[in-house]
């Protein structure tokens, strides 16, 4: 590419910038606050898990609202708790953030989950986990669809 290419690929750069900073876009991007957390965060607001989860289960949305796509939430358990097979409508995005936690997919090996480990889980594949017994397993995960969990498996068609 010549310099005289690039330098009038330059302007058309600059003016859609400009107009992405005027567009309705702008207002999406300025209400949209940064935030971090930390699973132990007192600010959190825990709540409960659907009834077939192990005792002690809890939830706790990070941003978003779980009814709509594009929530993430961290998901306790207890040390050596057992959660039930189930699925979501959704895909998951994962990283375990403390304890250790076998997950085990459907038709697939069981992977360990040690803090740090991202994982995916396809939409509307069954799974079940186990936590360890050093401590609770506090998951951070990411929804593509509203936040869901069914009991058992498969899914209908």
């Amino acid at each position: 590419m010549t310099i005289q290419t690039r330098m009038r690929r330059l302007p058309v750069s600059a003016a859609l910038s400009a107009l992405l900073v005027a567009s309705p876009f702008a207002v999406v991007f300025a209400q949209d606050a940064p935030l971090a957390s930390t699973a132990g965060d007192a600010a959190l607001k825990w709540g409960g898990c659907p009834d077939f989860m192990p005792k002690g289960c809890e939830i706790a949305v990070l941003h978003g609202d779980p009814a709509k796509d594009n929530a993430d939430v961290f998901f306790k358990v207890p040390a050596n708790a057992v959660i039930p097979r189930h699925w979501h409508t959704s895909a998951e995005r994962m990283v375990l953030v403390a304890g250790e936690l076998r997950v085990t997919y459907d038709g697939h090996p069981t992977a360990v989950l040690k803090p740090g480990t991202y994982a995916y889980g396809p939409a509307r594949m069954p799974h079940s986990a186990t936590c360890g017994a050093a401590g609770p397993c506090v998951l951070f995960i990411a929804f593509e669809s509203p936040v869901d969990a069914v009991a058992g498996g498969p899914p209908p068609k």
